[in-house]
C-alpha cells in the first residue's frame, strides 16, 4: 500500500467532518474559558484523526467483504481495496495500526484530563465501530445521520472544549466507591446549542451520500434513511438541515460575540442556497455529493472565522 492508495483507502478529504468540529470546540474553549493546553490538543488531534481514518477504513473493508453487487455501478473504482488491488492482510494491518494510535492517544489524553473523557471517548469508539461493523451496522440503518451528527458534531466539540475547561463544565468524581457527576447545565446547553451547525452539517453529508446511493443501497441491502422516507422527503430534509443550523446565532449573542460578527454568518446563506439548489437538481456521487461537504466546510469555516475574530477582539479590548 503506497501513500496514494492509503489516502484513498481512508478517504482523507472526508476527515474535515471531524477536524473542523475539533477546531470549533478548541476555539470555543479559548473564547469561553480563556485557556489552552498544547499537549491535550495534540493528543486529541492524533487520537481523533487516527480513529476517523480507522472507521472509514473499516467501513470500506466491510463494504468490500459484504458487497452483493460488484459490477456495473463503479464498485471497481469507488472502493480503494478493489481499485488498487490491496492485499486483505495489508488492509487489516493498516486498520490495526490506526486503531492502536487512536487508543494510545486517547489513553494519554485520559491521563491528562480524567475519566469523563474516557467514558465519552469509549462511547464514541463503540459507536464508530458499530457504525461500520457488526451484525447490523448503523450505516446500513436509517440512523446513520442521527449518530454521525451527534457524535461527530456535538461530542467532538464537547470533548475538544472540555479538555481546556479545567472541569468547569462537567465534573466526574470517584470517592470511597461512590461516583458523583456534577453538570453545569447552562454551560452544557450552550455547548450543544453552539454545536447545532456541526451536528446538522455532518448529518447533511451523510444524508447526501445516502440520497446519491438509494438504488445501489437497495441492491446491497443497506436500508438507509432515504430508502425509508423516499427521495423527495430526503431532499426536503436536506434543505431544512441548513436553515435550522443558523439557530446557533442566538447562543453566540448570549455568549457576548459582537452582533456584527454574528450577523456576518448570514452571508453564507447565499452560497448555501445555491449549493442546495444544485444538489436538488441532480444527486450524483461523482459530481454533486461534494456540495454537501462544501456546505459543511462553509458553515464551519465561517464560524471559525467569527470565533477567531471574537477572540482577537476580546484580547485587544
Amino acid at each position: 500500500m503506497n501513500v496514494k492508495s492509503f489516502l484513498q483507502f481512508v478517504e482523507l478529504p472526508t476527515k474535515v467532518a471531524s477536524m473542523l468540529p475539533f477546531l470549533l470546540g478548541t476555539l470555543y474553549a479559548l473564547y469561553r474559558f480563556e485557556d489552552f493546553y498544547v499537549l491535550r490538543f495534540a493528543l486529541m488531534f492524533v487520537s481523533l484523526l487516527s480513529f476517523d481514518m480507522a472507521t472509514t477504513a473499516i467501513n470500506n473493508y466491510y463494504d468490500y467483504k459484504k458487497a452483493a453487487k460488484t459490477h456495473g455501478y463503479g464498485y471497481e473504482t469507488h472502493n480503494a481495496i478493489v481499485h488498487y488491488k490491496l492485499k486483505e492482510s495489508t488492509v487489516v494491518a493498516v486498520i490495526a495500526v490506526l486503531l492502536a494510535l487512536a487508543v494510545g492517544g486517547g489513553i494519554a489524553l485520559v491521563a491528562e484530563t480524567g475519566l469523563l473523557v474516557f467514558l465519552l471517548g469509549g462511547l464514541s469508539f463503540l459507536i464508530g465501530i458499530l457504525y461500520s461493523f457488526g451484525p447490523i451496522p448503523i450505516s446500513r440503518m436509517p440512523l446513520g445521520e442521527l449518530f454521525s451528527g451527534l457524535f461527530m458534531g456535538f461530542v467532538i466539540i464537547f470533548i475538544s472544549a472540555y479538555i481546556h475547561s479545567d472541569q468547569t463544565v462537567v465534573t466526574l468524581l470517584f470517592s470511597e466507591g461512590w461516583a458523583s457527576l456534577h453538570i453545569h447545565i447552562s454551560e452544557v446547553l450552550y455547548l450543544f446549542w453552539f454545536s447545532v451547525p456541526a451536528i446538522l452539517g455532518i448529518a447533511g453529508i451523510m444524508l447526501a451520500n445516502n440520497i446519491c446511493d438509494i438504488e445501489d443501497d437497495m441492491d446491497n441491502r443497506r436500508y438507509t434513511l432515504p430508502v425509508y422516507i423516499g427521495r423527495k422527503n430526503a431532499l426536503l430534509l436536506f434543505r431544512l438541515l441548513y436553515y435550522v443550523s443558523f439557530a446557533d446565532l442566538a447562543v453566540l449573542l448570549l455568549l457576548g460575540v459582537n452582533p456584527v460578527l454574528a450577523a456576518l454568518l448570514l452571508l453564507i446563506l447565499i452560497p448555501l442556497r445555491r449549493n442546495i439548489a444544485r444538489f436538488e437538481e441532480k444527486q450524483e456521487k461523482a459530481t454533486t455529493f461534494i456540495l454537501s461537504v462544501k456546505n459543511f466546510m462553509l458553515m464551519s469555516v465561517a464560524r471559525i472565522a467569527v470565533l477567531g475574530a471574537a477572540i482577537l477582539l476580546k484580547v485587544l479590548l
